[in-house]
């Protein structure tokens, strides 16, 4: 007993000294070493915030990243963007999220269609592996998570082309960073703005005109993603 005791207080100790002198990557690592959680984005909470979301542009929000403010989007661009559904194929469309090579590929049967670079989660927060479907995709969403204590803290406003294949693991645009081909995310995967936009429109399900959140269904199924190292 004494041991755990004793244990308890040298790892709170350290976290705490950690939080003053230590860069912030190496806290947050230090920190899920020390205290495993499991990741909000598999949370009920989480998953209730998504459901809950009208996918529709919030203005004059300020947005926060690892701790650190950034600037938000300014204007509502996907109002004013052309829709552009690419037309039904003959063969099945698959998403190929590619860890290792930190690649995006979309896939017509054998054919490639796009390539794209991201950044997906950090070792500490990695992005999940295996077969999903896009279950529902937002025009918009407020991402919030992370602790303050540990540097990550992260309240994403009007993230845009959200499209999420397993609870709260999605893909999405990224405005907050332009660092793709290395690991900056808590779990989801992250594009370009540009290339967002165009995955948006070629997967399932299909978004009505006019509407800013669609649930996948039997009669309008998700897109398949495959995510391996």
């Amino acid at each position: 007993m004494v041991k755990i005791l004793a244990f308890i207080f040298l790892a709170t100790l350290i976290f705490v000294l950690s939080a003053f002198f230590l860069p912030s990557e190496f806290r947050q690592y230090i920190s899920y070493k020390i205290f495993p959680k499991i990741n909000e984005l598999q949370t009920s909470e989480y998953m209730s915030s998504i459901l809950k979301s009208e996918g529709k542009f919030v203005a004059d929000q300020k947005a926060f990243f690892d701790n650190r403010k950034v600037v938000a989007l300014q204007s509502d661009f996907i109002a004013r963007a052309k829709e552009n559904v690419l037309a039904a194929s003959a063969q099945e469309k698959w998403i190929e999220v590619d860890l290792s090579d930190q690649k995006l590929y979309t896939w017509e049967g054998n054919q490639k269609v796009f390539e794209f670079v991201i950044s997906s989660g950090k070792t500490w927060t990695p992005t999940i592996e295996g077969e999903y479907r896009i279950w529902i995709k937002l025009r918009y969403h407020t991402m919030e998570g992370g602790s303050k204590a540990r540097g990550d803290y992260y309240k994403l406003p009007n993230v845009p082309y959200v499209m999420y294949f397993y609870r709260g693991y999605g893909i999405h645009g990224t405005y907050w960073h332009n660092n793709f081909g290395r690991l900056m995310s808590h779990g989801c995967v992250n594009l370009r703005i540009s290339d967002a936009e165009k995955l948006f429109w070629w997967v399932g399900p299909n978004l009505s005109a006019g509407k800013s959140v669609v649930l996948a269904s039997a009669e309008n199924p998700g897109t398949r993603v495959v995510v391996h190292q």
